[in-house]
């Protein structure tokens, strides 16, 4: 399909079995497929690259999963699903000629520039290291935890996708995991940058034998490539820690480096709110330090304060890139509790409120308040 004079693929999730389905029913139950709705939708509003779902519908058919649950499909739209899974795909088939279609493909698709390189394919995997660097550093800075990294779950694109056992992170802790199945803490909120490394890495494994003739060569080569990754990302990462912060532009970087570390220090530390924080230190550079010197009652916190306005951060400027509405978790719950039930109201005015994060509205204090006490602690199942 065309939209905008740019081709989107559709795509139906939880419609049945596949050859992909590895194994299970390829049915889906309608509150992950809600929770997919309802996140796309927020992060295409935060400014961050998405997949986006079309539409929800329930199916009238019951899917089993922990217990059995009301089944629906999900209709989704994208640049195109090619992942890295894709080209692994592509790889066990043992057809070098499938591979390489599907690498030109992608470079037609997503990648144009690379057509003209000396190394095509090398340069299609340094655009999708660009891309994936600049996404996973975007997650980071909205304390977005995907739940589940897989190299199925990475686009070449560079839009995310699969918003399964994903949520946003309450108070900041880098060890942050939401996905029921993710015991060992692999997709940790902390590990994500170390993931999208790794899964670049089986993408680079895939493209060796278009890389260069000679494997040694190629190895090389796709190892110079996948080590750019970490300096792209610590780049975009910092830009935005910057811009969160609202630092002048000329600030040292050393200085910035310490003033962010040690902020993220008292945050941890605290058990602070990640989302609130931010707008907080903004009403502080505007001369109410009341409601960040609550958020951070630590001795500590007041002389990083004081260190941190001694630089002037524009308050504008952080309001632009911070948002004071996410889809909080027990909102989030709240809302596909009661649409499950047959009642769309709170899942429609959720939608309503995360659709414009950056701009706080009255009436609306309960969407940009951190969980309550008893919300305990949250995970989240994947849909199909």
């Amino acid at each position: 399909m065309e939209a905008g004079g740019r081709l989107r693929d559709l795509h139906l999730k939880g419609s049945g079995r596949t050859p992909f389905a590895r194994g299970g029913d390829g049915l889906a139950a309608v509150g992950p497929m809600l929770r997919e709705y309802v996140v796309s939708r927020a992060m295409h509003a935060l400014g961050i690259p998405t997949t986006r779902a079309l539409a929800v519908v329930a199916t009238g058919r019951p899917v089993r999963r922990e217990t059995m649950l009301p089944g629906a499909v999900l209709a989704r739209v994208a640049s195109s699903h090619l992942r890295v899974g894709s080209f692994q795909y592509a790889t066990v088939t043992g057809d070098p000629d499938l591979l390489r279609r599907l690498a030109d493909h992608a470079i037609a698709r997503h990648h144009p520039a690379a057509a003209g390189a000396e190394r095509p394919y090398l340069a299609l995997f340094e655009a999708v290291a660009a891309a994936q660097a600049s996404l996973v550093a975007q997650w980071m800075l909205a304390g977005f935890v995907h739940g589940v990294m897989n190299t199925d779950n990475m686009t070449i694109s560079g839009e995310t996708i699969d918003y399964g056992p994903c949520a946003f992170m309450d108070a900041f802790d880098p060890a942050t995991v939401y996905s029921s199945i993710d015991h060992s803490g692999r997709y940790a909120y902390g590990n994500q940058p170390v993931v999208a490394e790794w899964n670049l890495a089986r993408l680079a494994e895939t493209l060796l034998p278009l890389i260069d003739g000679d494997q040694e060569r190629a190895v090389e080569l796709a190892t110079a490539s996948l080590h750019g990754f970490r300096r792209r990302y610590d780049d975009a990462w910092s830009a935005g820690m910057r811009a969160k912060l609202g630092l002048p532009a000329g600030l040292d970087d050393e200085v910035a480096a310490a003033l962010v570390k040690d902020l993220l220090t008292l945050l941890e530390a605290g058990g602070v709110d990640h989302t609130s924080s931010y707008r907080a230190l903004a009403a502080a550079a505007r001369g109410d330090a009341g409601p960040v010197r609550r958020l951070l009652p630590d001795p500590l916190a007041a002389a990083w304060i004081q260190r941190w306005l001694a630089l002037a951060p524009d308050a504008d400027a952080m309001d632009r890139v911070n948002p004071v509405y996410i889809p909080r978790n027990h909102l989030v719950e709240e809302a596909l509790a009661a649409a499950t039930g047959g009642d769309l109201g709170a899942l429609t005015r959720l939608v309503d409120v995360v659709s414009d994060p950056y701009t706080e509205r009255p009436g609306l204090d309960r969407y940009a308040a951190p969980a309550p006490a008893d919300f305990g602690s949250y995970q989240t199942f994947c849909g199909t």
